[in-house]
């Protein structure tokens, strides 16, 4: 992670540590990079969700991206993966998204895409920050270099037109629940599913600029499992706000989150041949009753570190086709390079309808393990990992758990802090397991005093 972005972007509170003239900065040097600096003019496509900050940075960027001689084609209140897809296939240079996704309306955030509408590499974000701290000079566009502003709405459309081509089925008579957490997805998602038939039933679209995941969405999916439960819905599906993921509520109201989604749609792939290497990719926080599931049978996984983007590598190295998060970003890299919350609904839509079976059906061989996780500030992250009592302390956890559980201790990557979390058959035993490493953490004097 660099200086200002992260595993996902540059993100902030708006206008104390992202504000408008970072975003200027960001068009200025993207509009140079894929243009001037290679005698062309750079094509550069923008979207936004529904804070009101985006529009502030959706014009900043653009006078930075002009200013350079770049065009902005402004695709408008859109979602993440649809800035992703019209990147890859309108031929764009690049594409920018304007979202702090799952956080609250007063944070904001830039997320840069390369032509392939991949995260954008690690050494152009170095090369832009470089820029931001005036470390780079960036010459500005001037007469008929000078660049403009192209409504692209069209983008949008063709991009809800993608998601309705991915179905198989028709969803006729099938009752839909959606939460569009007052986000990106609200003018989208309800389309695509009244498109394919369904009876779709909205809650949660109405944005105002300041109510974007608020007590809404996929982080606070008990309300559209109370709205599934008395409406007498098939399947509901909430997404956060740049609807980049997806969680489900089946038709008992039960939660399915990315774990579920992951065992639902690798099984479907392995029935008919399709899941490529015979194998999964999950992140290290997934739980146990994930991997118990798949054990049976017989898919294997892989465990990257926690990020989409990580999953994302795993599978561009591998040639693996489906991966995710437990928090519902999910991954068929067949149909997108990130993931995308409406087509994970439309895919766990498609299982049903295949199998002729309810979600819950579909969703119950995942039994989740008890999980207990602590966090333990330390002076020195690595040193409280790599201490042999620690490792030892771990070791035997282990070994006392066998296959019935699991635990890790990882390092957080934004604070001074130890995870540790253990997964097992009760809650008891996960508590003592955990505080029994933690335990070995104080004695040796890691604590941050």
């Amino acid at each position: 992670m660099g200086k200002y972005f992260g595993t996902d972007g540059f993100r902030g509170e708006a206008n104390k540590n992202l504000d408008f003239e970072h975003a200027i900065k960001i068009g200025r040097f993207l509009g140079w990079y894929y243009g001037a600096r290679l005698d062309k003019k750079a094509k550069v496509v923008i979207g936004k969700d529904t804070r009101r900050s985006s529009y502030m940075f959706e014009y900043a960027l653009c006078t930075g991206l002009m200013a350079s001689g770049a065009d902005a084609y402004i695709m408008h209140v859109t979602t993440t993966p649809s800035v992703s897809y019209i990147a890859r296939v309108d031929d764009f240079d690049c594409g920018i998204m304007i979202s702090a996704s799952h956080n609250p309306y007063y944070d904001n955030g830039i997320k840069l895409l390369n032509s392939n509408g991949e995260k954008m590499d690690e050494e152009t974000i170095s090369m832009v920050e470089d820029f931001i701290d005036g470390k780079i000079e960036v010459p500005l566009a001037e007469r008929d270099m000078i660049g403009r502003t192209v409504d692209y709405v069209a983008g949008r459309n063709r991009y809800i037109g993608y998601l309705i081509s991915m179905s198989k089925y028709s969803f006729k008579d099938k009752k839909v629940g959606i939460d569009c957490a007052n986000g990106a997805s609200w003018s989208i998602a309800k389309a695509v599913f009244d498109a394919l038939g369904a009876k779709t039933y909205v809650i949660n679209n109405e944005p105002d600029g300041c109510n974007i995941n608020t007590d809404c969405g996929s982080t606070h999916i008990e309300h559209l499992q109370k709205f599934v439960v008395d409406k007498g819905l098939d399947v509901g599906f909430a997404y956060d706000g740049d609807a980049d993921r997806c969680l489900g509520v089946d038709e008992k109201g039960n939660i399915i989150t990315g774990d579920h989604i992951i065992y639902i749609y690798g099984k479907y792939m392995k029935e008919r041949g399709k899941l490529i290497n015979n194998k999964v990719v999950t992140t290290v926080m997934s739980n146990f009753g994930l991997y118990k599931a798949l054990d049976k049978i017989g898919i294997e996984y892989d465990k990257t570190k926690v990020g989409d983007k990580y999953v994302y590598e795993n599978m561009v190295q591998t040639g693996n086709r489906l991966g995710g998060e437990q928090s519902g970003h999910i991954i068929f890299s067949k149909y997108a390079t990130t993931g995308d919350g409406i087509l994970t609904s439309l895919k766990l839509m498609e299982v049903m309808l295949a199998k002729e079976k309810p979600m819950s059906e579909l969703a119950a061989p995942v039994v989740f393990y008890p999980q207990v996780l602590k966090n333990v500030r330390v002076k020195s992250k690595p040193d409280a990992q790599n201490d042999p009592d620690v490792k030892a302390a771990v070791a035997e956890v282990e070994k006392a758990l066998g296959d019935s559980g699991r635990i890790l201790v990882r390092e957080s990557g934004t604070e001074p802090l130890i995870r540790v979390m253990v997964e097992a058959g009760t809650k008891e035993i996960c508590e003592k397991y955990v505080d029994q490493v933690i335990d070995v953490i104080k004695a040796k004097g890691h604590l941050e005093e």
